[in-house]
């Protein structure tokens, strides 16, 4: 998956692409297991793909903190 596709998401669509990925590399996994996985770089490329996924959705999650921080609240007097 590409970086710039996965920029375009929102957090709640990058949690879900990530829940997606894992399911996709326990199924490789497994298929591993089972003797039925022909190419196992493609696991490598799983998990590389996850770890993507998954920087890129702190970024955002800390950018959200960073811009609701940066704005002050308005104190009652």
């Amino acid at each position: 998956m590409k970086t710039t596709d996965l920029r375009k998401k929102d957090v709640v669509g990058l949690k879900t692409e990530v829940k997606a990925l894992q399911k996709a590399h326990f199924g490789l996994r497994m298929q591993k297991a089972t003797q039925q996985l022909t190419n196992t770089a493609t696991i490598r490329i799983a998990r590389r793909d996850i770890a993507r996924a998954k920087t890129i959705l702190v970024e955002k999650q800390s950018a959200d903190t960073a811009t609701s921080k940066a704005t002050p609240s308005v104190a009652a007097k």
